[in-house]
């Protein structure tokens, strides 16, 4: 069973999300990444767009499948990774680092308390295994 960073926090749909100076960081965990296979394209949103918690906010594709992407908290966009974008890939080489998707301002940081930690994030994957 994977181990999961314990510096952030994790939705049941298998984004995690990571608290830095006021601002969310939001990627895929590598379990979502086992389950897709090869990422071939990430659509992520504009600069500047609203997103709501447990809501869309854009979509992954992969050789295997299409999923959509869920914010963790509700918020403005106020960075994404247009490296993605050339390369998709490193969402496979580097879910918790490189292949982070989008930086939210949060509306109510405290939304991050509603999330799993990483310990119980790895007792959920491992009874969907």
């Amino acid at each position: 069973m994977a181990s999961y960073p314990t510096d952030r926090r994790y939705t049941k749909d298998h984004e995690w999300a990571q608290e830095e100076d006021g601002l969310v960081r939001v990627g895929v965990t590598s379990y979502a990444v086992e389950q897709l296979g090869d990422v071939t394209l990430v659509d992520l949103p504009e600069v500047g767009a609203d997103v709501q918690a447990q809501e869309q906010f854009g979509g992954i594709e992969s050789v295997k499948t299409v999923s959509d992407l869920y914010a963790p908290v509700s918020g403005e966009v106020v960075a994404v990774n247009e490296e993605l974008e050339e390369s998709p890939e490193l969402v496979n080489e580097s879910p918790f680092a490189q292949g982070w998707m989008v930086v939210i301002k949060p509306n109510d940081p405290r939304e991050l308390d509603r999330l799993m930690e990483g310990v119980a994030y790895e007792d959920y994957v491992g009874k969907l295994e």
